[in-house]
């Protein structure tokens, strides 16, 4: 149940669905496997896989500005070959890619930014020297140097040029490089590189942290992960608007497509370095898609190192997986490495829930809603399946989890989904100031005359901040006799409303103000409803129902059935149910209102008597069916009819 406003018809730059992405990826590695496609796939793969990342520090005599350039290169028969360099914009970390072999590294201060080593430029080496050894994978770490201020200290003649290529613009790969949302190096195009050209992607732009303004160590640093073919361009709309008087938005960008704990791993790197140079006492995280198990993964693993991470808010993150990731490794002969572990039954999704979340982190959940909710379908966000967007275990440690009337991809340019993530940064950052007065507000529900227990407890609550509902939040939540608490939410006139499995509201819709810093009461009085939910499915052949194989209500659906009447009767009741015609907003309105309908294979009949029933059921190519079945208001109990027959 959902009142929804579509989100289809937007386009957002750099945030093409993940659903489409894949599809499309394998639609490329089926049908045109011996092309170029399928041979850059598989050779960046097999490059990443073989190569080392080398590590290290550097440092200068003085405090030098300006481009400092790292190289690591290989020297045979005397010609000495660049085999990747990086570029800083001040001493500190630096990262180099390197297939396995032996290696000197280098650094020099790059004055005219002609990636040439010149005359007069100060420059440092790597031992004495002394070349490093690279094996096939893994991390080679402490390679630290230093840069004299005066002359020349490094194995590498005069004229020496590092690139045959010179870029019209030489980027840092240093975490802390202030950076415009609108810049070129985070274009959609890279972004799309990131993901299917990761090795490609980490060569020429590297994994960072990137700023907008200068540090400021009185404001919270917000790092924002985009996801998977995202670039940091995409939270804009979000960095923007927030009061950056007291936040200053940090921007990680990454190679999406590659490992997902390497990319965490890659994260630890670059905030250690921040840390360690700012020493900041908070840090929220904010991440969208993919990029919120980037998040989590880094969360479980470091946490305990970064007791300031106070906020972690996720925005339409697939945490129990995807199957089409899952599809792509069986069948696809290319794998991009993120498929490995987005995969639902994969090592990392099963270690990334192997232990809380860390007590001193605030987690709240986003997801957008576009569709009907289906009780027996896996619907989704336009991309990501519901069942994934909530999985219990992410959900059971989620303070809030809201909906919104977005799907995958504009949930991150809504101005709904911004006031409500406003309203949470002011409810967590307690500092005087701004932040007291708009802080937002909760909501205590309490449930008068409902008794439902157990797993089917899961009740929901609409908001909408006009009569018409044009807008709404929607809350989920497991009823607590004693009362819940929700929020935060902003500020402001609501009407709101409540569906439950098996009752209906007295009122449909109540009043409720929402003032910042309160709590108010939001009481409905709930009155048992007599329901049928119910679907329909084709028969199953014994051999097709053995022992452990999922009910009908868990199997994939089948869209061959279509409904084309129902009738039930009984009690002195008989009723035509109308099909399903209209909006998803529409379908959310005749759950609220308790109006019956049938869609596809599924139906839903509300406000029945106690008593038996007969439902008289015909679907487009199968014969027709009766079914009886009791009915208790009160109580819940879905109908699952698997024995419908081919014919007349």
């Amino acid at each position: 149940m959902r009142l929804m406003k579509s989100s289809r018809g937007k386009s957002h730059p750099g945030l093409p669905p993940l659903s489409i992405r894949l599809g499309i990826a394998l639609f490329i590695l089926w049908f045109t496997g011996t092309g170029c496609a399928l041979l850059k796939v598989k050779k960046g793969v097999r490059q990443s896989i073989e190569s080392t990342v080398l590590v290290g520090l550097v440092a200068t005599a003085n405090h030098v500005k300006g481009p400092i350039i790292v190289a690591a290169y290989t020297i045979d028969k005397g010609e000495r070959s660049i085999a990747h360099y990086t570029v800083l914009h001040e001493a500190g970390e630096y990262e180099l890619l390197v297939a396995k072999g032996n290696y000197y590294i280098i650094a020099y201060h790059d004055k005219n930014s002609n990636l040439v080593y010149d005359d007069g430029e100060p420059a440092g080496q790597y031992g004495p020297p002394a070349w490093v050894s690279a094996p096939a994978g893994g991390v080679v770490g402490d390679l630290n140097l230093e840069i004299p201020e005066k002359g020349r200290h490094i194995d590498l003649p005069l004229g020496f040029a590092i690139s045959k290529e010179k870029p019209q613009k030489l980027y840092s790969r240093q975490a802390g490089a202030i950076l415009d949302f609108n810049d070129e190096l985070f274009s959609e195009q890279n972004g799309q590189k990131g993901y299917w050209e990761g090795m490609k992607f980490f060569k020429t732009i590297g994994g960072n942290i990137y700023f907008v303004e200068p540090y400021d160590p009185d404001k919270i640093p917000i790092l924002f992960i985009h996801g998977a073919t995202g670039t940091p361009k995409g939270w804009k709309y979000f960095a923007e608007n927030i009061d950056r008087t007291r936040f200053q938005p940090w921007l990680f960008y990454y190679p999406s497509g590659a490992r997902i704990k390497t990319m965490s791993h890659l994260l630890l790197w670059k905030l250690s370095n921040l840390s360690y140079k700012y020493r900041f006492k908070k840090i929220y995280f904010t991440a969208h898609s993919l990029g919120g198990l980037v998040a989590r993964s880094f969360i479980m693993d470091y946490g305990k190192a970064f007791p300031n991470i106070e906020l972690f808010v996720s925005l339409a993150t697939p945490w129990g997986g995807d199957r089409m990731a899952e599809l792509g490794v069986k069948q696809s002969p290319a794998v991009i490495p993120c498929w490995i572990d987005m995969q639902p039954e994969s090592n990392f999704m099963k270690n990334l829930y192997a232990h809380k979340m860390p007590e001193h982190v605030k987690f709240y959940m986003f997801y957008g809603h576009r569709g009907s909710r289906n009780p027996f379908r896996s619907n989704n966000d336009g991309t990501i399946a519901f069942s994934s967007l909530l999985d219990f275990r992410a959900q059971s440690e989620a303070k809030m989890s809201y909906a919104f009337e977005e799907d995958h991809a504009s949930i991150i340019y809504s101005d709904k989904v911004l006031r409500q993530y406003k309203a949470i940064l002011n409810a967590v950052d307690t500092r005087e100031g701004d932040a007291t007065h708009h802080s937002g507000g909760n909501l205590k529900v309490l449930l008068s005359n409902y008794t439902l227990e157990g797993p089917g407890n899961q009740v929901s609550i609409v908001l909408c901040a006009d009569d018409e509902c044009k807008d709404d939040t929607v809350v989920d939540f497991y009823h607590d006799h004693g009362g819940n608490i929700l929020g935060p939410f902003p500020a402001g006139d609501y009407i709101a409303s409540i569906f439950t499995p098996t009752a209906k509201p007295e009122k449909t819709w109540l009043p409720v103000t929402i003032e910042n810093n309160k709590t108010h009461n939001l009481h409905f009085n709930l009155i048992p409803d007599g329901r049928i939910f119910g679907m329909v499915a084709t028969a199953l052949k014994p051999e097709d129902r053995p022992a452990g194989m999922p009910h009908a209500e868990y199997l994939p659906p089948d869209r061959k059935i279509m409904l084309q009447s129902i009738t039930i009767s009984g009690n002195g009741t008989h009723r035509k149910i109308r099909p399903f015609k209209g909006s998803p907003k529409d379908r959310g309105t005749n759950f609220l209102h308790g109006t019956d309908f049938f869609d596809g294979d599924t139906f839903f009949i509300f406000g029945l008597p106690a008593g038996a029933y007969d439902l008289n059921i015909k679907a487009q190519g199968y014969k027709p069916y009766t079914v009886s079945h009791l009915v208790v208001p009160g109580q819940r109990k879905n109908l699952i009819i698997t024995d419908l027959s081919p014919g007349k």
